[in-house]
């Protein structure tokens, strides 16, 4: 019995180092600056559309946040998430973590101003990414100079959100295998999650927490009975409009108070409550929510810098997409 869990862990521990492999291959072929020569202005004119948006609906920037978060998870940063469905494939677009996404004509107004200025040469997928940095900064969040040289994919399946997208009620062993996959270690686990200090989630999103968390009508013992009195308040039974803050109070500001959430047991999703399941992330944790954020901001560019370079495009594979829902 003891050979054969080593044996499974074995092979599981060699299957992470091909995935690895496999979606970090192209990193290094993503570089700063990478417009320079060809589109010398496309950073200003992207971070000056961005802003006309932010500046007017702050808001956003959670959705433009979690796109790049969803595009780099499934098929790997490569603009996968903004394609259309077709009559002979269902894309990710239309998977149901994903129907709630918003943000797609932010990125549509950004593609239109850079390809007025220097057509079919900037990647929808860079758009992505720097929309998601730009948008973080512009609401107190922290700034990071983000690698360019991503090629569009061409392929977006439905089906593959489900396996490789972690998801709100994944428990920390799930949560870990997948951050995993994506060449993403623990603390990244841990950093990334920090995400959910802006945003909002519908209450279907969470509400088997608070009605029928094991299938016999009882709540989840790892929420805060009060904070669950609260949220019953706003969520019914059934309910699949109403909008809650993740982090209630400064849902559009991007600070560390969503650890302290975190700490109290006042998370929203199960996937938030599973940080104070695994040691290290029960560590970043603490230590974020009693020193006020301390490293919180740099962790977070950094992690954020690691997540853009995964399965990423270069070269001359993949393509430069005219319209970024569209294959050319």
């Amino acid at each position: 019995m003891a050979t054969g869990q080593k044996l499974r862990s074995f092979l599981f521990f060699q299957l992470i180092l091909v995935l690895l492999v496999l979606d970090h291959s192209n990193a290094h072929d993503l570089k700063l600056g990478y417009y320079y020569k060809t589109c010398p202005n496309a950073e200003s004119i992207i971070w000056k559309t961005t802003y006309r948006v932010i500046s007017r609906a702050p808001t956003l920037a959670a959705p433009l946040l979690r796109m790049h978060f969803h595009d780099c998870f499934v098929r790997g940063c490569d603009g996968s998430v903004l394609l259309n469905s077709t009559k002979t494939n269902q894309a990710e677009k239309d998977a149901i973590p994903n129907q709630s996404l918003r943000g797609y004509h932010v990125i549509d107004a950004v593609k239109s101003a850079v390809e007025e200025a220097c057509p079919g040469v900037v990647s929808c997928a860079d758009i992505v990414a720097l929309v998601a940095r730009d948008s973080v900064s512009m609401i107190h969040g922290p700034f990071w100079e983000v690698p360019l040289g991503r090629r569009d994919g061409t392929v977006s399946i439905l089906n593959e959100v489900f396996s490789d997208l972690p998801a709100p009620f994944a428990n920390i062993t799930q949560l870990k295998q997948m951050f995993a996959a994506k060449g993403l270690n623990v603390k990244d686990l841990a950093v990334l999650s920090g995400g959910h200090t802006i945003g909002t989630s519908h209450c279907n999103g969470f509400t088997n927490r608070l009605y029928n968390f094991t299938g016999k009508g009882d709540t989840d013992p790892s929420l805060d009975p009060n904070y669950i009195v609260k949220l019953k308040q706003k969520c019914k039974p059934g309910d699949t409009k109403t909008l809650v803050e993740m982090d209630p109070g400064s849902f559009k500001t991007f600070d560390e108070d969503y650890f302290t959430l975190v700490a109290k047991r006042r998370g929203l999703f199960q996937s938030d409550a599973a940080l104070l399941n695994d040691a290290e992330t029960k560590a970043y944790v603490i230590l974020q929510s009693s020193s006020h954020g301390s490293t919180f901001a740099k962790d977070f560019a950094e992690s954020m810098v690691k997540m853009g370079e995964v399965g990423v495009l270069t070269g001359k594979q993949g393509e430069i997409r005219k319209h970024c829902a569209l294959v050319n």
